[in-house]
C-alpha cells in the first residue's frame, strides 16, 4: 500500500513491522533459480534438486518438506552442525537422522560463489580447505533474518538501533517515548510466539501494569521438520560454561513404549541439571512430537523446578511424556527403563 498523505495519531505507538530475508553477498536472488523462503513457498512444480544454504531452522524445515516430496537435497552450513545455536547432540542426532532420509549434509561449508549454466545453479563450496562444486535445479537462502526498520524515520524520532534491530527495554519500550517495538524487528528471538508474549507485555505497560520482563532463555525454541527438534534453556556447552558442576540425563525414544507403538522412535529428551542443587537449566528433545513435549519443560524451568520434581511428577503410561521424566531419572543415576552413568563435572 503506497502512502496516501494520511496522518494518523496515536499516544502510543507499537512498531511490529518483523523481518526481511537476510542475502549473502555474491548470491543474487532472482526468485526463480534462487529463492528465499518466500519463492519456496510459492513454486507449484517438486524441483529435481535443491541445495539449501544454510543448516538452521528455516534450511531443516525446508530440507526436509522438499525431501518428503521427492526433491534431491543437499544443506551447506557454515557451522559445525546443522541447526548450530541447538544444543550439539541435537545437531548430530538430526544430521544422523537426515542422511538416513537420503538429504545430503554438508557443515563447515562455505559458499564462495554462484553461477548459472544450463538451467541448474553451479555452487562453489569449500569444505576443510577443498573446494567442491554443488550443482541443483534450485537454490535456496535460508540464512535468518534482518530487521524491517529501514524508511519508516525511526532513527528521526531518536528510536535506537542496533544492525538495524529496535533496541527495546523489558517492557518493550524503546528509547523514544511512547513508540514501543515487538516481534522481528527487535532482533530478540525471532519466532511466532515470542512475539505475541512481546505484544502482550508493551500493550500491559502501556496500560499500567507492571508486567514481568520476558526470559527469552525459558522461551521455547521448535523446529518443524522430522524428526522434530524442541529447546529450552541453556545447552550443555553453555552451562558448562556458567555453572561449577553440570549434569546430564539422556533418555532415548526407543525405551519408551509409546514411542515404539507408534513406530517413531528416534531421537532423544536431554536434561541440563545443576549438579548442586538439581535445578533444571535446559531441555532439549529430538524426537516424535517433540514440540508439544517441551512446554512441560519450560514450566520448569519458569517455576525453577528441580530432576526430582520431575522424576517425582506422575506421567501416564503410555506416553510420550514419559520421556522426559525418565531423562531426570537418569539424570540421578535412578533410570528405570534406560539406564547410563550421568554425565557429570565442570
Amino acid at each position: 500500500m503506497e502512502p496516501d498523505g494520511e496522518v494518523v495519531e496515536a499516544e502510543h505507538i507499537i512498531v511490529a513491522t518483523g523481518g526481511l530475508v537476510r542475502t549473502l553477498p555474491g548470491i543474487e536472488i532472482d526468485g526463480r533459480t534462487v529463492m528465499t523462503s518466500r519463492e519456496a513457498l510459492e513454486l507449484r512444480e517438486v524441483p529435481e534438486s535443491i541445495a539449501i544454504v544454510g543448516g538452521g531452522p528455516i534450511g531443516v524445515e525446508f530440507a526436509y518438506f522438499y525431501r518428503a516430496y521427492g526433491s534431491e537435497v543437499t544443506i551447506i552450513e557454515m557451522l559445525d552442525h546443522l541447526l548450530p545455536l541447538e544444543d550439539e547432540d541435537i545437531g548430530r542426532e538430526l544430521e544422523r537422522s537426515f542422511k538416513q532420509q537420503g538429504i545430503s549434509c554438508l557443515t563447515k561449508a562455505k559458499v564462495e560463489g554462484l553461477r548459472r549454466a544450463r538451467g541448474k545453479a553451479r555452487l562453489a563450496v569449500t569444505i576443510d580447505g577443498r573446494e567442491q562444486e554443488v550443482v541443483a535445479e534450485k537454490v535456496l537462502v535460508g540464512i535468518g533474518v534482518a530487521a524491517n526498520s529501514s524508511g519508516l524515520g525511526l532513527e528521526e524520532l531518536g528510536v535506537d538501533l542496533d544492525k538495524g534491530f529496535i533496541k527495546v527495554d523489558g517492557s518493550m519500550r524503546t528509547s523514544a517515548p511512547s513508540i514501543y517495538a515487538i516481534g522481528d524487528v527487535t532482533g530478540k528471538l525471532p519466532l511466532a510466539h515470542v512475539a505475541s508474549a512481546q505484544g502482550v507485555t508493551a500493550v500491559e505497560h502501556i496500560a499500567g501494569l507492571q508486567p514481568p520482563e520476558l526470559e527469552y532463555t525459558r522461551m521455547p525454541r521448535c523446529t518443524y521438520c522430522q524428526p522434530q527438534v524442541a529447546s529450552c534453556g541453556l545447552t550443555e556447552a553453555e552451562a558448562r560454561a556458567r555453572r561449577s558442576g553440570v549434569k546430564v540425563g539422556r533418555f532415548p525414544f526407543r525405551a519408551n513404549g509409546k514411542a515404539a507403538a507408534v513406530g517413531r522412535d528416534e531421537g532423544f529428551v536431554k536434561l541440563v541439571i545443576d549438579a548442586d542443587y538439581g535445578e533444571v537449566l535446559g531441555c532439549h528433545i529430538i524426537g516424535p512430537e517433540a514440540t508439544e513435549l517441551i512446554a512441560e519443560a519450560c514450566l520448569a524451568l519458569a517455576i525453577e523446578s528441580t530432576a526430582s520434581d520431575l522424576a517425582r511428577t506422575g506421567h501416564a503410561h503410555p506416553t510420550l511424556s514419559e520421556a522426559l521424566k525418565e531423562a531426570a531419572l537418569v539424570a540421578q543415576g535412578r533410570g528405570i527403563h534406560f539406564w547410563s552413568e550421568p554425565s557429570r563435572g565442570k
